[in-house]
């Protein structure tokens, strides 16, 4: 597992679920994180992203522009999700073009002005990872590196898709924090802290003893949703 940072829990802290090249709703969550502090300012703020931040919708390289410059009111720290994977690891291995296409590739690479005609056929993803890489900005790449696949502020554990049960924190896999599902969802584990996360697409925010799921389907419903935690409050801001 890539290394994970250990924080204090700020005064508050943002969490916001999965964009999935929704660049759209991400402007309009940025102006709600503005709102919310000019309603009510604290001074010790962080803002978290978990991750999804490329495919299905069609605005993935828009995305990435704003994270990679922290839109926010407050300190930034985005996370690794399971798509963010696959477009890493498909600049490195175009043979994986035709998984990630059933996951919304197509749609990234269509954000960053690559032809996606023959990929539709299931062919030339050489030639579509080569057209990638030059069309790319560095910046881009950067922030791709940065990701960490998990954070731990205060009495919260921050990942993209969750933790399996039994395994301690710390020594959680990177395939597990980037895409476990049911052993996790179904589990009444006390995971030592409580799990903040995404990748489980779900009508409303879902808040459990262990687990908090914020992934509201963003790309299909136009309902992304952050996580305000507050000492021992939980609210969410929505846009809608």
């Amino acid at each position: 597992m890539r290394n994970t940072p250990l924080i204090p829990q700020p005064d508050r802290l943002y969490v916001i679920g999965d964009i999935h090249g929704r660049a759209d709703l991400l402007d309009c969550m940025i102006d709600l994180l503005h709102r919310d502090l000019v309603k009510d300012p604290v001074d010790n703020c962080l803002t978290v992203t978990v991750g999804d931040y490329v495919d299905r919708g069609m605005k993935s390289r828009d995305v990435l522009d704003r994270l990679a410059a922290n839109p926010f009111p407050t300190a930034l720290v985005p996370l690794k999700g399971n798509h963010e994977d696959l477009f890493e690891t498909f600049l490195q291995d175009p043979s994986i073009g035709g998984r990630w296409r059933r996951f919304g590739g197509l749609e990234t690479l269509h954000s960053y002005g690559v032809d996606v005609g023959p990929l539709m056929r299931g062919k030339d993803y050489e030639d579509a990872a080569d057209a990638l890489r030059s069309a790319v900005p560095q910046a881009h790449l950067d922030f791709l590196a940065s990701l960490h696949t998990a954070l731990s502020v205060g009495r919260y554990f921050l990942c993209h898709a969750g933790v399996r049960p039994g395994i301690p924190l710390a020594q959680q896999r990177e395939e597990d924090l980037l895409g476990i599902r049911e052993r996790f969802l179904n589990s009444n584990a006390n995971f030592g802290k409580i799990v903040v996360h995404g990748h489980t697409p779900i009508e409303t925010p879902e808040i459990l003893p262990n687990r908090i799921n914020i992934d509201t389907g963003a790309f299909m419903t136009g309902r992304l949703t952050c996580a305000v935690l507050e000492a021992e409050r939980v609210r969410f801001l929505t846009t809608v």
